[in-house]
């Protein structure tokens, strides 16, 4: 019997629909796009390795500059379960993770952020729900149960507004639409058709998602913001686009 991923989105049928062997969801394809991270690199990657799940890396490198293709190029390159990836051109976050999926063949994807803003020990949690065939989306949440560690008021304002735009224009009420970690059943986001560059990878992933039937399943996460002068990327320009971005898929325009 061929099931309906959407059945199995809303957690009406439980099933492990994402092997194609049929059997349990047990591979991990963890992408982690970078662009200047050649400070936190190598302890996000330790952290990474450490999660008792079997796993692939695949690390897009977006044009960076600072020592971290040269950090993956010495050190990375032909590792057992790690695929690495180079732009020619820096492009954005969007199109790493696009680039990312090219190369994955798990039965899930995750996306994992080349710095510490989140705890990759919550790995195992955010993506235990897909494991178990409850979900084919899941969100680790900032805001269940907890305060974001250092987040300033205007980014908490800001990511507060895209989470009600989400309610309002495509009926699920989530927590957290901005979260870094997003986990996919790997046939969900690759049925996708993504056409983001920067980070409005988040609300178009989102926004399609939902249009498409599927339901998000939200977790906690544990989040440590870091300053702009630490190396935070995101502005206000983004909570513009990301608003324009919810708003053109709702419309179809995208």
């Amino acid at each position: 019997m061929q099931l309906d991923p959407r059945r199995l989105a809303t957690g009406r049928m439980i099933a492990h629909a994402g092997s194609q062997s049929g059997g349990p969801l047990v591979k991990l394809s963890i992408i982690i796009p970078i662009y200047n991270e050649r400070n936190l690199l190598p302890t996000v990657l330790e952290k990474v390795r450490e999660v008792d799940i079997e796993k692939e890396l695949i690390l897009v490198d977006d044009f960076s500059r600072d020592g971290t293709r040269e950090y993956l190029k010495t050190e990375e390159e032909g590792k057992p379960g790690t695929t690495v990836v180079y732009h020619k051109r820096n492009h954005g976050k969007g199109r790493a993770i696009r680039s990312g999926l090219k190369h994955a063949t798990g039965d899930i994807v995750i996306i994992q952020d080349a710095d510490l803003e989140y705890e990759p020990s919550e790995i195992p949690s955010i993506v235990r729900p897909i494991m178990e065939g409850r979900c084919a989306v899941t969100y680790g949440s900032r805001f269940l149960g907890r305060m974001p560690t250092g987040m300033r008021l205007p980014n908490y304002v800001a990511n507060r507004l895209l989470a009600f735009m989400v309610a309002v224009l495509f009926g699920q009420v989530i927590t957290d639409e901005a979260t870094a970690y997003k986990a996919f059943r790997t046939d969900v986001i690759k049925g996708i058709p993504l056409k983001c560059e920067r980070f409005e990878f988040c609300p178009e992933i989102t926004a399609k998602l939902l249009m498409q039937g599927y339901r998000i399943h939200e977790v906690p996460a544990t989040f440590f913001a870091r300053t702009f002068e630490e190396g935070k990327k995101i502005g206000w320009r983004d909570f513009v686009e990301a608003v324009s971005t919810l708003i053109r898929c709702r419309l179809k325009l995208m």
